[in-house]
């Protein structure tokens, strides 16, 4: 049988379905986010930016605008959950 050893546990990849039996990343689901902000960045910025030579800039801009704007989201729903 062919497996892989996770730092959760060990997985079988004979037969994985993706949907019905998902890789158990659910205590490091955050740092995906960084992932998807990025090509989340470079696809919106390859559509927008007229110079390609920009791009690069223009996706970094990009990229840490949602992250300061997921950090502030998140610190702000923090403190209306545990303090109010």
């Amino acid at each position: 049988m062919i497996s892989v050893t996770l730092a959760l546990g060990s997985v079988s990849l004979l037969a994985w379905r993706p949907f019905l039996d998902p890789l158990p990343l659910h205590g490091h689901w955050m740092w995906l986010l960084l992932p998807l902000v990025v090509v989340i960045a470079v696809v919106y910025k390859a559509i927008r930016v007229d110079d390609l030579s920009r791009l690069p800039r223009q996706v970094a801009i990009m990229v840490g605008q949602i992250a300061v704007v997921l950090i502030a989201l998140a610190l702000l729903l923090w403190l209306i959950t545990e303090v109010w």
